[in-house]
């Protein structure tokens, strides 16, 4: 599809963004169920003689899935790149379904003993490649086929779908814990939410299974030279992978900071417990998920994309510190901590529900998804995933309880310099 192409017929238009949204809705289901059920699996694939060690190597297990990330990004990109987003998408959703299917289905360690951690151990750097494709190639092809003066909204449906995972998963996984009792679920329970994703995999399989290319890049396709893809991301177009890269670093720090490690900050603190706090932070989820197409429609309307994303960052940048003081100082009234959650997580609604369009309109055809994968993937798969860690490290070293706050002000305030010295290409086709 070309800039000046009519809008697509409502079915088709459908079809394109349920094939973008069911893909991250298969890629984030299989990792919060992981996460969550984490404390279950680890005595089913460790010995039993040390629960700690076995808990330590179920984690590290679901960290090595991120670690393929980068490696999954350069593959898939330049396979994007080559041979079009509609196919790299059908290979990344088997890699994620057929492995989550397979994971509900393993022998134990008690069944087969140090075999059983091996194997888990590949199924989860399969599927942590398949990721490093997934997102990226299915945001690529949303704004690439998106309607006239709608890439914005088009493209938010990635992240819905990766919220949406999230949700599905996180249920799925109290669904079995709450009401199967600890043998059960130790026994054959944990693997119920492996094989219902994989019936999700199914459908995406099926979803997916006629998309085509868009127009634009079969065109380009059949004009393009040998040069590499993601040789051309780190050279013809050097400054743009870069500045995707210093964005996607800091806006995924953001991210983690507020989705990720505020719950556990808050327990640490004695705030709330962690039940109530997590419980918390799945509401906000609920808020996001429908704000994130509601924001991005501003960014296609009224204000160009990179300003509307900076102005949120900014304002994160402002109110970072005097909220978590805030919550803090109150004792961990309820009232103020939901308070300053919605304001924190709406304001991050806004590069959620905007930023792949920004992305996408980055990059030329030619490395477009090599330049996407490999940045985003690096920025927040490895960058925005030590946060936890290093906010932790922060507490420890400073003494100061608020030190999170101010990392996330810094890191909001260097995702607002990276958009400035972006280029704006928000109402402009696509290179």
């Amino acid at each position: 599809m070309t800039e000046s192409s009519p809008t697509p017929p409502s079915p088709e238009l459908r079809h394109r963004i349920m094939a973008g949204f069911i893909g991250n809705v298969v890629e984030w289901y299989d990792f919060a169920v992981y996460g969550y059920l984490a404390g279950v699996i680890a005595p089913v694939f460790f010995s039993s003689a040390n629960p700690t060690a076995a808990l330590i190597g179920t984690y590290g297990i679901f960290a090595a899935g991120f670690i393929m990330r980068p490696l999954g990004a350069a593959v898939f990109g330049w396979f994007g790149d080559r041979y079009g987003r509609a196919r790299t998408m059908q290979i990344s959703v088997m890699l994620m379904a057929l492995p989550t299917l397979l994971l509900g289905m393993l022998p134990s360690y008690q069944q087969a003993g140090l075999l059983a951690p091996v194997l888990l151990v590949l199924i989860r750097l399969l599927q942590g490649l398949s990721v490093g494709g997934e997102f990226s190639s299915s945001a690529t092809y949303l704004v690439e086929t998106a309607p006239d003066g709608k890439r914005g909204l088009t493209g938010s449906w990635a992240n819905i779908g990766s919220m949406t995972g999230s949700l599905l998963g996180v249920a799925a996984a109290a669904l079995v814990t709450n009401t199967l009792d600890e043998q059960t679920l130790s026994d054959w329970g944990w693997r119920l939410p492996f094989l219902g994703g994989a019936i999700l995999g199914i459908a995406a399989i099926a979803i997916r299974r006629n998309l085509h290319n868009s127009e634009r890049f079969s065109q380009h396709h059949e004009n393009r030279d040998e040069t590499s893809p993601l040789l051309q991301a780190f050279t013809t177009n050097r400054r743009e992978t870069l500045l995707a890269l210093a964005f996607a670093s800091s806006y995924g720090t953001c991210y983690y900071i507020v989705f990720v490690y505020l719950p556990e900050w808050l327990s640490a603190q004695e705030l709330l417990s962690r039940g109530t706090a997590l419980l918390i932070n799945t509401g906000m989820m609920l808020l996001v998920i429908p704000a994130m197409p509601l924001f991005a429609i501003v960014g296609d309307r009224w204000l160009r994309r990179r300003s509307w994303i900076a102005i949120s960052l900014f304002l994160l940048t402002v109110v970072a510190w005097p909220l978590h003081a805030w919550m803090l100082s109150s004792g961990g009234s309820l009232y103020v901590v939901v308070l300053a959650h919605a304001l924190v997580f709406l304001l991050l609604a806004i590069p959620l529900g905007s930023a792949p369009a920004l992305f996408v309109e980055m990059f030329p055809e030619s490395d477009r998804l090599s330049g996407y994968s490999v940045a985003f993937n690096l920025g927040l798969g490895v960058f925005g995933g030590l946060t936890p860690m290093i906010a932790t490290s922060l507490i420890a070293t400073t003494g100061v309880v608020t030190a999170p706050a101010m990392y996330l002000a810094v890191t909001a305030f260097i995702a607002v310099l990276a958009l400035i010295a972006m280029p704006d290409r928000s109402r402009e086709p696509l290179r």
